[in-house]
């Protein structure tokens, strides 16, 4: 008698990790004026000088941290086989919802022997961290590249960006050399800087566009000979994954997303091919489960001021001003039990920011000499996807 699973057959899937989002490829397909910017700016590391600094700007799923991860690899190989460049280490650190301390003690903490304690989570301050980190940079000697993504999400940037940059010049480090490396989903990102932290970086920056539906069908074509069986998939499946993908977000991840969803609704009604009815019905599932990712990226009061939006949107108060929304945010606040921000310029940068990265509609308002003008504020996606998501963020930092 067979068991539960016995029947189980993986009739379409021949590598279904190729479509997951961790997923490394080999080749970097429709990116190779991204990838020759970046090969400029790290042209001195082959030959033992300072490396730039470089930011990255543009949409999540257009391949930055893909890229990242494949440039660097490329600069290791090469490193190691010519001897005037240093030894060269590269760290890698998620900023979401970080302080510019937890940041720092995240990076001494990959640096330190394995037989050394790790570097405290309290009773030190951030120039303790500071100067731990000089200290083990110094210890390993080489060149350094610490990649900071979601950087526009660490809250004390200015003085990070500001510090690492000048750490040789200021005589912090003698026998290392280190190039920071931002990644960030917001473009008005280095516009908040302040002008001396802008002159420290004098970085190179690399703007990530979108992709069109051509680029995309031939990303989901290479994926798809590697993830796929056989004759499982058709070409009008594969071009109208990327289509949608195009039209909605330019995004490489989406348009994998579409593809192994479809597959995997194929294959549960046990058909043999992937068409393009598979592909439309995978597009409302992909759509929430990116919206839910999108949300779960954002800072905790970023997540606390789209709550607020959206509640007021449930409500039917929307469009909203900015004051409106405050007055609804503190209301959340206290029911996350979470202290608010007290200021509306902060409530109003948030405001700002989901508002370029898509969760909000905005207009302007103008009532002439008398009222002036003022931005009014709408939720562009389901609110019920809102607070599925806030209360599952709640429900696990509860734990």
């Amino acid at each position: 008698m067979g068991g539960l699973f016995s029947d189980v057959t993986d009739t379409i899937f021949l590598d279904k990790e190729v479509l997951e989002e961790e997923y490394q490829p080999d080749e970097i397909l429709e990116r190779e004026e991204e990838i020759d910017e970046y090969k400029s700016a790290f042209k001195d590391v082959l030959f033992g000088r300072n490396p730039s600094n470089v930011m990255l700007y543009g949409k999540a799923g257009v391949g930055k941290t893909a890229v990242t991860r494949y440039v660097l690899e490329e600069l290791e190989t090469e490193t190691e086989q010519r001897e005037e460049a240093d030894d060269l280490y590269v760290h890698r650190h998620n900023c979401n919802g970080d302080t510019m301390f937890s940041a720092v003690r995240t990076l001494v903490n990959g640096l330190l022997p394995d037989d050394s304690a790790s570097f405290p989570k309290k009773g030190l301050s951030t120039a303790d961290a500071l100067e731990e980190f000089y200290s083990q940079l110094d210890r390993l000697g080489g060149t350094h590249l610490v990649v900071l993504d979601e950087i526009d999400h660490l809250q004390d940037a200015n003085e990070l960006l500001y510090e690492l940059p000048r750490a040789r010049a200021n005589d912090h480090i003698d026998e290392a050399r280190i190039g920071v490396i931002g990644i960030s989903n917001n473009y008005t990102f280095r516009q908040r800087l302040s002008a001396k932290v802008q002159d420290a970086l004098k970085e190179e920056e690399i703007s990530f566009s979108t992709y069109d539906a051509n680029e995309l069908r031939a990303i989901l074509h290479d994926r798809a000979e590697k993830a796929l069986s056989d004759d499982s998939y058709s070409d009008s499946a594969i071009a109208k994954a990327a289509a949608v993908a195009g039209r909605d977000t330019g995004s490489a991840r989406q348009a994998i997303d579409l593809l192994r969803k479809g597959a995997e609704i194929a294959e549960q009604n046990d058909e043999p091919m992937v068409e393009d009815d598979h592909i439309g019905l995978a597009r409302e599932a992909v759509k929430r489960g990116r919206l839910q990712d999108k949300i779960e990226d954002q800072s905790l009061h970023a997540r606390l001021v789209l709550e607020a939006v959206a509640q007021l949107d449930h409500v039917g108060e929307t469009p909203a001003r900015s004051k409106e929304i405050m007055k609804m945010y503190r209301r959340v606040t206290a029911k996350r039990a979470e202290e608010p921000l007290t200021t509306l310029k902060s409530i109003q940068n948030h405001l700002s920011d989901l508002y370029m990265l898509g969760f909000l509609l905005r207009r302007e308002e103008n009532e002439g000499r008398k009222g002036g003008s003022y931005h009014e504020y709408d939720l562009d996606m389901d609110p019920d996807v809102v607070f599925e998501v806030c209360d599952k963020l709640d429900r696990e930092e509860a734990v």
